[in-house]
């Protein structure tokens, strides 16, 4: 038995959200191996449980706004299905589901059980097809904790497909990598195929073999981890760094506010420095920085290790939105603003700038501690979808700032570009008489005397 041929392979991209559209799209563009220069013509089958994503893609519509408009008549080149059978088709299975965390903030790993069960039953039904088949390459690219691949997802897969992992050559078998995405939603220049790719694999051949079919699509080239361990490492400490890195510039923010500094002339300063990092504070959300770490922890806490590090990075930055609610609140008890309906325009849904991803926004936690105070609370946000925040309905959510309509307090959350390019006089227009404005990000003219947090 032998590997797939990776100028013809058949190869199923299961999960079609932020991570696997981009890279179905990628492989679909590519039609001369950027390794070997040699003709490809490969089956691409896209993959996804929900009906109504499929729907709209075959529409060419793409609701998380990572694809150009160019590029989504190469959808024409893909199958698209949300019928588990279609994927007996295939040989390479790339698994790009969600990872998310639960209400005690551990691994949720019932989408990617779920994809591999999925997988393994069409492995079982490939299997019958012919036993002159080339053996079947799984590779994960979702964020887990270093071993969950072959400990979680591998058992389920030999169980459910009666295939053996790692077989040799006689075997009826199947192997597995890991290539961690690297995606990075709202982002328009680093995109897939600028990235290098970190690759593994199950044993020394299909690590090569996987190494070599991300090398045919990617121009950034790749890096082939010693195994599937290290990319799994790889991948969970980058986001990891991040979270404590801005955990750390929202403790300065804390500290500087008491000693009445404003952190954003302190950054600005600070980043003359050529080795200066410049990490600005924020609320951190999404579906990567915020979750991440979590993987990490729960990883370490299994072996015996306590992360203190990472945990109180987590605690500063899961705390960052009641931390600036409280500001709000004080600042407005200050100036003796009456709180009972009071008017609050909130700039910004999203969890990141110029992006319609809504996944674990901040900015919810924060409207909704304000909400709770008896505020009259409208968000605008001109990139998200009004379909999927309707639980939102008792604050105003809107997509364009309303018109002739003013706020006693404007705050800046998500720094959008249509935000960013808003003057003084246009801000001026939605304030009452009594008012207060807080910047969260450095985006409120300074003449308008904001509170910038």
């Amino acid at each position: 038995m032998n590997f797939p041929d990776t100028t013809k392979c058949k190869i199923a991209v299961v999960g079609l959200g932020y991570v696997g559209l981009p890279l179905a799209i990628q492989i679909s563009k590519i039609e001369i191996c950027l390794k070997t220069s040699k003709k490809l013509n490969r089956e691409i089958i896209g993959f996804d449980i929900s009906k109504s994503r499929i729907d709209e893609l075959k529409r060419k519509y793409d609701r998380t706004n990572e694809i150009l408009k160019l590029d989504l008549k190469l959808l024409e080149k893909i199958k698209l299905t949300n019928k588990p059978e279609d994927l007996i088709l295939a040989d390479i299975f790339i698994v790009t589901v969600p990872t998310p965390i639960d209400k005690f903030k551990s691994p949720d790993l019932n989408p990617l059980k779920s994809a591999s069960k999925e997988v393994a039953l069409a492995l079982k039904e490939r299997s019958k097809i012919s036993t002159k088949q080339s053996a079947p390459i799984v590779i994960y690219e979702s964020t887990v904790y270093p071993g969950a691949t072959e400990e979680i997802c591998v058992p389920i897969i030999e169980k459910y497909s009666n295939l053996k992992f790692n077989g040799n050559k006689t075997d009826n078998s199947f192997f597995v990598g890991y290539s961690p995405e690297r995606i990075n939603p709202g982002d328009k220049t680093h995109k897939i195929n600028d990235i290098t790719k970190v690759t593994s694999g199950s044993s020394g051949e299909s690590a090569n073999w996987i190494n070599n079919f991300y090398l045919s699509f990617i121009n950034a080239g790749t890096h082939l981890a010693p195994n599937i361990k290290v990319a799994e490492s790889a991948k969970v400490i980058e986001n990891t760094q991040r979270d404590i890195n801005i955990a750390l510039v929202n403790e300065f923010s804390i500290i500087f506010k008491k000693l009445d500094v404003d952190i954003f002339d302190v950054l600005e300063a600070a980043k003359t420095k050529w080795n200066f990092l410049p990490f600005t504070p924020g609320l951190v959300g999404g579906h990567c920085i915020g979750v991440d770490p979590y993987y990490l922890t729960f990883k370490a806490k299994e072996i015996g290790y306590e992360p203190a590090m990472v945990l109180a990075g987590r605690k500063i930055n899961d705390d960052r939105a009641e931390w600036i609610a409280s500001q709000i609140v004080n600042e407005i008890d200050k100036r003796r603003i009456h709180t009972k309906g009071l008017k609050v325009l909130i700039l910004g849904f999203t969890f990141k700038p110029n992006c319609p991803d809504i996944r674990n926004t901040k900015v919810q936690d924060l409207s909704d501690i304000l909400f709770k105070k008896g505020f009259d609370i409208t968000i605008v946000d001109p990139w998200i979808n009004i379909e999927e925040v309707k639980s939102l309905e008792k604050k105003k959510i809107v997509s364009d700032l309303p018109q002739n309509k003013k706020f006693n307090v404007v705050i800046s959350a998500v720094n959008h570009y249509q935000f960013s390019s808003l003057t003084s006089n246009d801000f001026e227009r939605y304030l009452e008489e009594d008012n207060v404005l807080f910047d969260l990000n450095g985006m409120i003219p300074r003449d308008l005397n904001p509170i910038r947090l």
